[in-house]
């Protein structure tokens, strides 16, 4: 067994360079016409001159500044109520004992078999029926109620030491001071883990918000960068890739700071 993997060792390497090389490639092409005049949209030459007036010619021609506000907030009010939701579900499911309880909690895992492109008909017909269509509310609402992270804080509250949470009973603490004393401190790493995949996912998101959204005032990114690069737009692909690149900084930024507290906090949070 292991003079095999003597010799699998370099194919499997190689493979991975060969993967790497191959999702670096978009991204470097993307960065060098971003920098570059438009006549070097296909002509690498190292002292080809830099710019940043793509940059200022797409920011120019899109309202980039709305886009950015609405995907803000769009984030973070989503963020906001799954964790709020997701930790009274997770601390009720790991601490009390009640009727049905493995059904229920069987019923939120089956949620994350469910695609939700699949309900993007249903999720349509009842926000229409809300009169919420073409709101930012419409496209947070329907990913509130995160079984992902229900799952990750339900795993991580049953590690906590029954003696902690029996000593803080002593001390009269009800079940809210217990849950925000003893639990959601010892789930920080599950919170902060979770957190940055819930943006980077709703940051990206594209297909419910393009369907949901109409007007430039409710628009994240994803759908107001689609609008801008239409083909029929006549834009120059220099500044289609720097409105790329303004648009996805934000999020390979933060991976490039935090891809090792990332990949801690994730062995550590959950699957336990």
């Amino acid at each position: 067994m292991t003079g095999s993997w003597k010799y699998d060792r370099p194919l499997v390497t190689l493979a991975a360079w060969v993967l790497a090389l191959m999702w670096f490639l978009p991204l470097a092409y993307a960065i060098w016409t971003a920098f570059h005049p438009a006549s070097y949209e296909t002509h690498f030459v190292l002292w080809a001159p830099l710019t940043l007036e793509n940059f200022a010619s797409a920011w120019a021609q899109a309202p980039f500044a709305q886009y950015f506000l609405n995907t803000m907030i769009l984030v973070v009010m989503i963020l906001v109520v799954q964790i709020i939701l997701a930790t009274f579900a997770a601390y009720a499911f790991a601490v009390y004992e009640f009727a049905g309880k493995n059904i229920l909690f069987g019923l939120v895992l089956v949620q994350l078999m469910i695609m939700p492109d699949i309900l993007l008909v249903e999720n349509y017909t009842t926000m229409r029926g809300l009169g919420l269509v073409d709101t930012i509310l419409a496209i947070g609402l329907p990913y509130m109620g995160s079984a992902f992270a229900i799952f990750l804080l339900r795993q991580t509250f049953m590690t906590v030491p029954k003696e902690l949470a029996e000593a803080a009973k002593i001390e009269g603490a009800n079940a809210l001071t217990l849950l925000w004393r003893v639990y959601v401190p010892l789930a920080k790493p599950t919170y902060l883990a979770f957190g940055l995949v819930s943006v980077s996912a709703h940051w990206n998101n594209f297909i419910w918000p393009l369907i949901i959204t109409n007007s430039v005032s409710t628009r994240p990114l994803t759908v107001g960068l689609s609008v801008f690069a239409a083909t029929d737009s006549g834009v120059e692909w220099s500044v289609i890739n720097a409105a790329t690149l303004m648009t996805s900084a934000p999020l390979l930024i933060a991976f490039l700071l935090f891809q090792r507290q990332f990949v801690q906090n994730f062995m550590r949070a959950g699957i336990k």
